[in-house]
């Protein structure tokens, strides 16, 4: 399980902050990396992470620690989880031992489904995220967030961001105003930095679309690294690396084109003939082959139905019991020893709220619950009635995915157990980073340090 893949580079360590349900600090644990400290607000957030903190965070567990300046634990010893403001840390104690302070600092200030006020909203927490740096010194930053930051509205500020992660020891003064303060940083960058090479970071971001990470989602992100300079990473080659196509939608489009295809075989008595049909059907004409020659073989993309079937990521898991629509009782659980999955009412298909394709990447796993507009949370099913008004004469039957189905697209373990009632699980969920998109992160980070003698 989550536990026994850790440790890979045995002796890592992080601190994770804006920790929500987990997705970023599993990926970053099962790197192997060692986490010394949590941070989050939201207190059912923190009851998810001691309720799954064994099972996907490490044999050691968390504690809850009130302590606004905590100390960081000895290997074997829970790490603390201070439940509060992250800017009422002192983290002072954690300088020079960690290797990887990660964090998705709210991102409802850039977030086009929020009121997207940028660097005016009293959410925004990336000057907290630099005055960690500052304490930490950790040798590497890894920060998700949605790719509203990349709007042009917010370009001037985001590039702000990332000069003050490149010199997060030139603090600002609460009264400047940050366009002043980033033309002291830009004269500063231009003249070689100041400061010493240890407090200075190399910043990249990169755009991101989950899917092509092995996620069975279509998630798109900006992730941000910095590695620190003294440590001479290339981190050109590293973002080179990083974005190398390893998935594709092609790639699933090859997989599902004959009959026989490697993907029909998997589902073979599971997938009706005439949804397989329908699906081939809308196959783009023209699919080229596979060059032979190809330096590195690309995946296709994961589904839905894969995440359902159990594989959604390289870890096979077990299929999904049905639901029974029947049963659609808000309370019954229907996945045996596999718990949240459970059958929710009134799914509703109609003109911009289109439902999930089982065959295809899930929509984007929203903050919302089960009535986000878009309907990324409804999934069409093979199953189907007959109806008049239909073309073919039948209609699909559709449902809520349950909680259960949205933590497999979002590559959760089925050891992860939500706080709180469904729409809180699917808010912390709809927050969260892919576990396997965090893990791919967390190795590349790890060896370009290894790479670097770290």
């Amino acid at each position: 399980m989550a536990e026994q893949r850790g440790y890979e580079h045995a002796g890592r360590t992080s601190v994770e902050l804006f920790a929500g349900g987990g997705g970023l600090a599993m990926g970053v644990h099962q790197a192997g990396f060692r986490p010394l400290l949590f941070n989050e607000f939201n207190n059912r957030a923190c009851e998810t992470l001691e309720a799954s903190a064994t099972r996907t965070l490490g044999p050691d567990g968390v504690h809850r620690a009130l302590d606004t300046k905590p100390q960081p634990p000895v290997e074997g010893r829970p790490a603390p989880l201070f439940p509060g403001d992250v800017r009422a840390l002192d983290l002072t104690a954690f300088h020079g031992k960690v290797d990887v302070l990660a964090g998705g600092p709210p991102c409802q200030p850039f977030s086009a489904g929020g009121v997207a006020k940028g660097d005016e909203d009293k959410r925004n927490m990336f000057p907290a995220v630099f005055k960690a740096i500052r304490q930490i010194q950790p040798k590497a930053v890894i920060c998700e967030n949605v790719r509203g930051l990349l709007r042009p509205s917010f370009e001037g500020y985001f590039e702000y961001i990332k000069h003050e992660l490149a010199l997060p020891f030139v603090e600002r003064d609460d009264e400047v105003p940050w366009q002043e303060h980033d033309q002291q940083l830009i004269k500063l960058l231009a003249g070689g930095g100041g400061g010493a090479a240890d407090q200075r970071y190399q910043v990249r971001h990169i755009r991101v679309n989950a899917a092509n990470y092995g996620v069975p989602q279509i998630r798109h992100r900006v992730i941000i690294v910095a590695f620190r300079e003294d440590l001479d990473v290339d981190v050109d080659a590293f973002v080179k690396d990083v974005t190398r196509i390893r998935f594709s939608e092609e790639a699933l489009y090859r997989t599902m084109r004959d009959e026989d295809s490697s993907y029909w075989n998997r589902y073979k008595g599971i997938v009706p003939d005439y949804v397989r049909d329908e699906v081939r059907a809308r196959l783009p004409k023209g699919l080229g082959h596979e060059s032979e020659n190809e330096e590195r073989k690309v995946r296709p993309w994961r589904t839905l139905r894969d995440a359902i079937q159990g594989f959604g990521t390289d870890e096979h898991l077990p299929a999904l019991p049905d639901i029974d629509l029947g049963k659609l009782d808000r309370k019954t659980e229907q996945g045996g020893d596999i718990t949240d999955h459970i059958g929710w009412p009134d799914a509703r298909i109609y003109k911009g709220h289109t439902p999930n394709d089982l065959d295809r990447p899930a929509k984007t796993v929203k903050a919302g619950v089960h009535g986000v507009p878009g309907g990324e949370s409804v999934m069409l099913l093979d199953d189907r009635e007959p109806h008049a008004s239909a073309e073919s004469g039948w209609r699909r039957l559709h449902r809520y995915m349950t909680v259960r189905e949205t933590a497999r697209v979002m590559t959760f373990p089925d050891e992860w157990h939500g706080a709180g009632p469904r729409g809180e699980k699917m808010r912390q969920l709809g927050n969260a980073v892919p576990v396997v998109l965090a893990e791919f992160f967390a190795k590349k980070v790890a060896a370009a340090l290894a790479s670097v003698g770290h």
